[in-house]
């Protein structure tokens, strides 16, 4: 598998910073970056409360869906895609 660009970068942290901030509660923006577990935590727990941690999750994914697009593209790179950051 090739290394992420940063043009893969850009494209990346638009979609998981929208989906951060609009989707946060069901952990897709993690799936976007490729991390498998901590999406299916966000899901899974946001679905086995009944919607009790929802609220948690949501706060999580705008915060992270903030911090996803203020940041720059060589940033979110090395952090999120190289660095394999999962959480924050």
């Amino acid at each position: 598998m090739a290394e992420p660009t940063l043009q893969d970068a850009s494209s990346k942290k638009i979609a998981a910073g929208i989906l951060g901030i609009l989707l946060g509660t069901f952990g897709i923006h993690k799936f976007v970056l490729g991390y498998t577990t901590e999406g299916l935590i966000m899901l899974l727990v946001t679905l086995l409360s009944c919607g009790i941690a929802a609220a948690v999750f949501w706060i999580i994914g705008l915060v992270e869906g903030i911090i996803y697009l203020t940041k720059t593209d060589e940033e979110f790179l090395n952090t999120y895609l190289l660095g394999k950051k999962g959480w924050f």
